[in-house]
């Protein structure tokens, strides 16, 4: 047999996260019956008895999520299984155990890794999960952390991306944009850092948002608040790649299209006066910043009543017929197409 002296070598950049699991994986067939939902949501959905199991996984890997010159290990650890967590809420189910498995080079000694635990411990205690497990290899390319989440949730009761129908209402939590801003302030102050070593940032005028950087919160309370609302959303994702790639994400799934009003998405007033600093508009940081970790979901007119008001949600569109497409309707109330420009983590 003649090898190929030329095989063909596409770039992963070319396909971007999704698209990539996407390919590797488009063979794959489900044989178990206790499988319900598979690969191509924010966790899968297992049948064991009377409860369906809510499973997710994910990667952390120094360098490329976090930079270990401004992010305390404490902060990471936390961080680590709230981004686990919030996949597991996004099914509408509570998560019940995470484990948590890292890879560490010679560089960090006992008490670096002690202060990460302390972070998971804290996150674990706070979120009512158990770690039940893990595993710890050595690594020469520095801090990877991986989190497996383990949920529950009623059959019935889960809410996947698939379910969204026209005229349904797009409601968001929260706001967005913060993680993104927060970002960039210690980014801006890292480079300072380089430049002069003996100035100290002063980061009071953005408390905000570099918590929501360093220190996001999974929204477990929106679940609980769902039910106490008697709402089940009819498509659930969380906004961890920005607004933009989310609700793509939903309409390809749902086979919809979408128009999101600029004017009623939700920003935190420090987000919009940090975005005129950076000289950013605040508008395109919402729809493709990321890492907020809200719930993007979308409910039947008939729930609206029942969620009016709440200041935990708000209606920012609603989903259209999918020959419609997806677009943003400006202030200026002129319609433009929404493009996935969030985070891709396979870029150079």
């Amino acid at each position: 047999m003649i090898e190929d002296k030329n095989p063909q070598r596409t770039p992963l950049s070319e396909l971007g996260e999704f698209k990539l699991i996407e390919h590797l994986t488009q063979h794959f067939k489900v044989t178990q019956k206790s499988t319900i939902k598979s690969i191509g949501d924010d966790a899968a959905v297992l049948n064991y008895g009377k409860k369906q199991i809510v499973v997710s996984t994910d990667l952390l890997v120094e360098g490329v999520h976090f930079d270990l010159s401004y992010v305390p290990l404490k902060h990471l650890g936390y961080k680590a299984i709230v981004v686990n967590l919030s996949d597991v809420y996004a099914m509408n189910a509570m998560a019940t155990q995470v484990t948590v498995s890292i890879a560490v080079s010679n560089r960090f000694p006992l008490e670096a890794l002690e202060e990460l635990y302390a972070g998971i411990e804290t996150a674990a205690k706070l979120y009512n999960v158990d770690v039940v497990g893990g595993d710890t290899t050595s690594s020469t390319s520095g801090l990877i952390i991986s989190v497996t989440a383990i949920g529950e949730v009623e059959k019935g009761d889960e809410v996947l991306r698939s379910g969204a129908k026209p005229n349904d209402l797009l409601v968001v939590t929260g706001d967005i944009g913060g993680a993104f801003m927060g970002l960039q302030v210690l980014e801006r102050e890292k480079e300072v850092f380089k430049v002069n070593p003996n100035n100290q940032p002063d980061l009071s005028m953005y408390t905000y948002i570099v918590e929501r950087q360093l220190k996001p919160e999974a929204r477990k309370d929106i679940v609980e608040l769902l039910k106490e609302l008697n709402v089940k959303p009819t498509s659930m994702i969380d906004i961890s790649d920005g607004l933009s790639s989310e609700v793509i994400h939903l309409c390809k799934q749902s086979k919809v299209g979408v128009d999101i009003y600029e004017d009623k998405i939700p920003l935190d007033p420090q987000v919009i006066s940090t975005c005129e600093e950076f000289n950013i508009d605040s508008t395109t940081i919402a729809l493709s910043g990321g890492e907020d970790y809200e719930l993007l979901m979308t409910i039947s007119q008939e729930d609206f009543p029942k969620i009016k008001g709440n200041p935990n949600l708000t209606v920012i569109g609603y989903m259209t017929s999918e020959d419609k497409g997806m677009h943003l309707v400006t202030r200026g109330e002129t319609k433009i197409p929404i493009i996935a420009k969030g985070w891709n983590a396979l870029k150079n």
